[in-house]
């Protein structure tokens, strides 16, 4: 396995050799090494298709809006206590949008870079992104942004490409991108989407996803095999022009070939996922409701699922993580108040009729 170097870039990905054995060492110790909050149920966008906001995505019973939230010195707390107690490497702050808690964040994330912890806040700068945040040494920013004006802006306004561009000033971010059916309709649109990033002072990185449907969805957004295999390989050759493009050839076979399900996934079962009352999870994974892993293209899956298959030492580092998971979930019932993370436990096999009659044959044969 290659462990890169970290970048003195902002918002350059990279992994110590040392944060990746915090990250067994985190996992050896029954915690999940990472950790995804809603902080706030409040949004001043009505982005169609948004899976936060769907009556399924907390299973039904409530939902996002429905849930009390919090803010000021309780939220502060709230988002300490959660870290303290689950002890995650890392932490993505998301809602709703976050930045409607801007100075509740502008407090939480030097602590919680003073206490080691990566933090992500992902918004769709609606509101300006304090530039001070760019001093903050383990925090980052991620933008959303769908595609090119013609689409983002009918979809994610007011949060649109003028005002996104008027409150990034001054700051170093992140761009994430989910591409969506409509926007293959155009030749050279992911190009187009690529260039006019790169070209921004501000960016740092560039990550894309492709849009991940719920189970039995049948809608305009959604993309066929082929129309998957196409834009990986527009990304693979956007990726030799832009260099701030993430995007690899291992990324992109993870992303052809993505988990089966939650227990599939590196992602799902190394994150713990709460809502904005800061007690209800969102299972089973960060889209909530009933993601259809088969047609996932999540950005951060697709990574973890590709480096599950790399080596150390010619081991497996999927291997590793589940022995890694076994101690943990001894070590985690040692401690006070400590929860099996839900995918820490494999699922039962299921039998099927046709593993039956082989059981049933080799029976017979044998007497």
């Amino acid at each position: 396995m290659k462990v890169v170097p970290v970048s003195k870039v902002k918002g350059e990905p990279g992994l110590r050799i040392l944060e990746l054995l915090s990250a067994w060492k985190s996992i050896l110790g029954g915690s999940a090494p990472m950790m995804s909050i809603e902080i706030t149920r409040e949004c001043p966008l009505s982005c169609p298709g948004c899976y936060a906001y769907g009556d399924d995505h907390l299973g039904g019973a409530v939902t996002l809006r429905s849930l009390s939230d919090y803010r000021g010195d309780a939220l502060v707390d709230g988002i300490l206590g959660l870290v303290r107690q689950y002890r995650p490497l890392h932490v993505s702050l998301v809602g709703g949008e976050p930045l409607v808690r801007h100075r509740e964040l502008s407090r939480v994330l030097p602590l919680l870079s003073d206490m080691g912890i990566h933090t992500m806040v992902v918004t769709s700068a609606v509101i300006p992104i304090p530039p001070e945040w760019a001093k903050i040494r383990k925090a980052v920013v991620a933008v959303s942004v769908d595609g090119l004006p013609e689409h983002h802006d009918v979809r994610r306004k007011p949060a649109t490409y003028e005002r996104i561009l008027q409150n990034i000033a001054g700051c170093r971010i992140n761009i994430h991108g989910t591409i969506t059916r409509p926007m293959l309709e155009r030749p050279g649109y992911i190009e187009e989407y690529i260039a006019y990033w790169s070209a921004r002072p501000e960016v740092a990185r560039i990550w894309v996803s492709l849009y991940t449907p719920q189970k039995g969805e049948n809608s305009a957004e959604m993309l066929s095999d082929r129309e998957r295999k196409f834009v990986v390989e527009e990304l693979l050759n956007a990726r030799e022009r832009h260099p701030k493009l993430l995007m690899s050839a291992g990324l992109a076979e993870a992303i052809r070939h993505p988990p089966r399900a939650p227990h599939d996934c590196m992602f799902a079962r190394m994150s713990t996922n709460f809502s904005a009352d800061l007690r209800t999870q969102v299972e089973p994974c960060i889209f909530g409701g009933n993601p259809d892993c088969s047609q996932c293209g999540c950005v951060v899956s697709s990574g973890l699922h590709w480096l599950k298959s790399m080596r150390a030492a010619g081991v497996k580092l999927e291997h590793v993580t589940l022995g890694s998971v076994a101690v943990g979930k001894a070590v985690g019932k040692l401690r006070r108040g400590s929860r099996d993370h839900p995918r820490w436990n494999p699922p039962r096999q299921l039998v099927s009729i046709a593993d039956v009659a082989e059981e049933e044959h080799k029976t017979a044969k044998a007497g």
